[in-house]
């Protein structure tokens, strides 16, 4: 096979991609009938196509390969509890070491057919998996999407990367083609029927809807492959509903075997990894200035050896693209079981899922908080109420987040820290945790600060009531003793007798309530073990001193 020279006629002998599209899931109603939102697609219907797919750890023993171990292996314990859950023991029956990850498959689609602005001609990619990644106590459902085809121009590589992961156009071209976006996409069954066909060039469609809705509208093809899920701000009838949490660009890890990937120029890695689409042979998508450094930014060269035969493995994470760039000539490369391959479609794969979900999740909270900011009205008690609860909440998915989903390391193997660490330094997951879980905090505390102002007025009421009850305790508690034997005096006798003892416990309480600081002070001081008796009794001063006017 002769090595192609000329960057324009490249060819990428395999190609995969694999696109996460993280969505919000809206909170599902307390008297509705599920429970959590992946109830849903556990019922077997003729609208539901997704299937829960089974866990290879559940399975015959048999069918557990190589790289299901190779994968396992590859991440610290608490990762693998949070990706596999644990085994029973001898609890067979028990359900609490299951995974917090449910993933559900569907069948139906067996190709994507792309018709792109340059060419009238579609290329049709394989589909191979369509699945749905739901989360324990975590409103966030991430759709996966992987593809492959053989054969393609560098090109149309680059092209697809750049133009199929879009949820809708954010402009039109002067042809009425959405901006940026397939010409046209559609998904084939396996008997070559088209199930659903995009719809980027419906300019009223899209601009009416976000008048309206003040949202954006979604492709069609996007919408039909997520059903029965369906958009919040759509007027479909649905019980589990969906709102974009992200950027329209859908996040993506692509794999390219090419016959020699020392042909490919900075500019073509530049392309791959930046996701900026095809240009001109030889040209870099960015000015100078801009990528200067970007080998040390985006790049992880640790088996990348453009001077030697073979020249090994280039890896690259921008944040929002993953890619994999090496020789289709090398076994170990291409090899879907034990090789290269085999570690993208798995290992990889969630070395990226994992910050991709962070992020999503941490978006989650920061806008169900805003939500509850925004129903809050001050002077409405019943709204106060159900911001105290809704924060409360949040606060508690929160900790649960953090204690079961939140890892700053997912493995010790070097190469799987370096790249998990570079995805999450792009993406801004360090800093956006911290952001949140001091907007938390502070609302906690505001919480906290407003329930102990609350208990004190309490206590202020209390006190008043307390001091007011504390004459009449004495002074019946004096005439109770029969002391003074007054019961069948005359009630003008008994009267006096009553103001005599009142007076002076009125007094006497005023007296202490008006001094209550320095009685207290000699209070603190007499229980002092350090002091003596004269500084003891020196406290006790300050009480009968008359404290004087402050000098104007």
């Amino acid at each position: 096979m002769e090595i192609a020279t000329n960057p324009a006629k490249l060819r990428v002998r395999h190609f995969r991609q694999i696109l996460l599209w993280p969505l919000q899931l809206m909170p599902l109603p307390d008297d509705g009938p599920l429970q959590n939102h992946s109830q849903l697609l556990e019922q077997v219907s003729a609208d539901n196509p997704w299937r829960e797919l089974a866990d290879e750890f559940c399975g015959d023993p048999e069918q557990f390969h190589e790289r299901h171990y190779s994968e396992f292996v590859t991440f610290l314990p608490y990762v693998q509890r949070f990706l596999y859950g644990e085994g029973s023991g001898q609890d067979a029956s028990s359900h609490a070491g299951e995974s917090p990850i449910r993933v559900f498959r569907r069948h139906d689609v067996a190709k994507v057919r792309m018709t792109f602005k340059e060419s009238d001609q579609p290329i049709d990619f394989d589909i191979v998996h369509l699945d749905l990644y739901f989360f324990y106590d975590i409103d966030v459902v991430i759709l996966v999407v992987e593809i492959a085809a053989d054969d393609l121009e560098l090109r149309q590589v680059q092209d697809t990367l750049y133009r199929f992961g879009r949820a809708y156009p954010p402009y039109w071209d002067e042809d009425g083609s959405g901006g940026h976006c397939l010409k046209r996409a559609e998904w084939i069954d396996s008997a070559g029927q088209v199930l659903s066909v995009s719809d980027y060039e419906k300019r009223s469609k899209y601009l009416s809807f976000v008048s309206r809705c003040r949202a954006p509208c979604i492709s069609s093809h996007w919408e039909f492959l997520l059903r029965p899920l369906v958009q919040h701000h759509s007027g479909e009838i649905g019980l589990v509903r969906y709102r974009q949490i992200e950027y329209h660009r859908m996040p993506l890890l692509a794999y390219l075997a090419v016959d020699d990937p020392r042909a490919l120029t900075r500019g073509d890695f530049a392309r791959l990894v930046l996701v900026a689409g095809p240009g001109k042979p030889g040209s870099l998508p960015y000015s100078d200035q801009h990528l200067e450094g970007f080998e040390s930014r985006y790049c992880y060269d640790r088996y990348w050896h453009p001077q030697a035969e073979p020249a090994g493995t280039r890896l690259m994470s921008c944040g929002h693209a993953f890619v994999m760039v090496g020789s289709a000539r090398e076994a170990y490369f291409t090899g879907l079981e034990n090789g290269l391959l085999g570690q993208f479609r798995h290992q990889f794969f969630l070395l990226f899922l994992i910050p991709h979900f962070h992020k999503a999740a941490l978006l989650m909270l920061s806008d169900r908080l805003v939500s509850a900011l925004n129903r809050l009205e001050i002077g409405h008690a019943e709204s106060v109420k159900q911001f105290k609860r809704a924060i409360r909440q949040i606060l508690e998915v929160f900790l649960r987040f953090s204690h079961r989903y939140w890892f700053h390391e997912v493995s010790d193997q070097m190469q799987a820290r370096a790249l998990f660490r570079i995805t999450g330094d792009h993406l801004g997951t360090e800093s956006l945790y911290t952001e949140l879980r001091e907007e938390i905090q502070d609302m906690s505390q505001y919480l906290d600060s407003d329930s102990l102002r609350r208990q004190a007025n309490t206590v202020v009421r209390l006190t008043v009531v307390t001091t007011a009850g504390l004459v009449a305790t004495i002074t019946t508690g004096f005439l109770g003793i029969n002391l003074i034997d007054a019961a069948h005096d005359e009630l003008i006798d008994r009267i006096l007798f009553f103001a005599l003892v009142a007076i002076p416990s009125v007094l006497l309480t005023g007296f202490a309530v008006v001094k209550s600081k320095p009685l207290s002070d000699f209070l603190e001081a007499l229980s002092d073990e350090r002091l003596s008796h004269r500084d003891k009794l020196a406290a006790l001063l300050p009480v009968w001193r008359r404290k004087r006017p402050p000098r104007a």
